[in-house]
């Protein structure tokens, strides 16, 4: 019983290490997406400013 209960132990313990990192993967791909996200907004800015000063997309 008490090995059964130390293998349990054990399990939970490996499950435990599998779950934080998972997350910390997570997280890593999140703060990437955030930053392709973030350097896309800008290039749009810089686009849209460049077509303003040539003066295209006006009739």
């Amino acid at each position: 019983m008490i090995e059964q209960l130390e293998e349990e132990t054990m399990h939970l313990g490996l499950d435990v290490v599998i779950q934080q990192l998972e997350n910390k993967k997570m997280k890593k791909g999140k703060n990437k997406a955030e930053e392709d996200l973030d350097s896309l907004k800008i290039d749009y800015n810089k686009l849209r400013l460049s077509i303003r000063t040539v003066g295209l997309g006006k009739n």
